[in-house]
């Protein structure tokens, strides 16, 4: 908003068109948020990055996360690997890896995308209200296996998980579906149109098929931008905690 508000007459018409199209953002909201002082982690964040930046520059940007939390720690900063891991993927930083480089989101520009209902916003005021998905990938010995994650923003609860030696549709279908049957069986099912459903922008999750899916079960489907760990926050934390946990 700060970007456009000039070119588009202020905060209220950017507000207004919003609303129109199934992102409702009130102007106090805003003003609010613009007051708000920065929260221990984004304090926290601000002075990292730079350090993180530094460091992976200093060392030919061929550090990867472990060398950097390494040489973090050495330099006295006590902080979580997943952290790093974080930052980097904030400030578009990758190091060097030996062999195929394995990629998870990879966009079907040909595809229809929903709108993405969130806004960054991952809150509920109840469960079953905000569901976020992603995958990711572990190197095993025998191959890669991808695995895929949903998760209730109420509770920061995992709902529903499944794991693949391969990236199709059903991967993350029956991650979704596993969330559904764990709610009916713990009689809490998800009542019909109240449910939001948000990933980003890879195929899987723009695809015929799940859409179909979420339609066939009246869930809102919403998408952020291809990879992009801001408009999906909540999962990238979730699976850099996982990663952390296997590691």
């Amino acid at each position: 908003m700060d970007e456009h508000r000039d070119r588009f007459g202020g905060v209220e018409p950017i507000c207004r068109t919003l609303t129109e199209h199934d992102c409702s953002i009130h102007p106090s909201t805003y003003y609010a948020h613009k007051k708000r002082p920065m929260s221990g982690r984004a304090l926290r964040d601000a002075e990292l990055a730079p350090l993180i930046v530094s460091i992976y520059q200093d060392n030919y940007s061929v550090y990867g996360a472990r060398k950097i939390w390494a040489e973090l720690k050495r330099q006295g900063h006590q902080v979580a690997r997943c952290t790093v891991e974080r930052l980097m993927k904030a400030e578009g930083l990758v190091g060097a890896v030996r062999g195929k480089k394995v990629v998870t989101t990879v966009a079907d520009r040909e595809a229809e995308r929903a709108p993405d209902r969130l806004g960054r916003q991952f809150v509920a005021s109840a469960p079953n209200r905000v569901w976020v998905a992603d995958f990711t990938y572990v190197a095993t010995w025998s191959g890669t296996v991808y695995v895929a994650f949903v998760v209730d923003t109420f509770s920061r609860r995992i709902v529903g998980w499944s794991a693949a030696t391969n990236k199709q549709t059903p991967l993350v279908l029956s991650a979704l579906e596993m969330g559904l049957w764990q709610r009916d069986r713990a009689n809490t099912p998800v009542i019909a149109r109240e449910l939001i459903h948000h990933s980003d922008a890879g195929s899987q999750y723009t695809s015929f098929r799940l859409a179909t899916h979420l339609a066939a079960e009246q869930i809102a489907a919403s998408i952020g931008t291809v990879g992009d760990a801001l408009d999906n926050a909540l999962m990238e934390s979730t699976i850099g905690l996982y990663k952390t946990e296997l590691i």
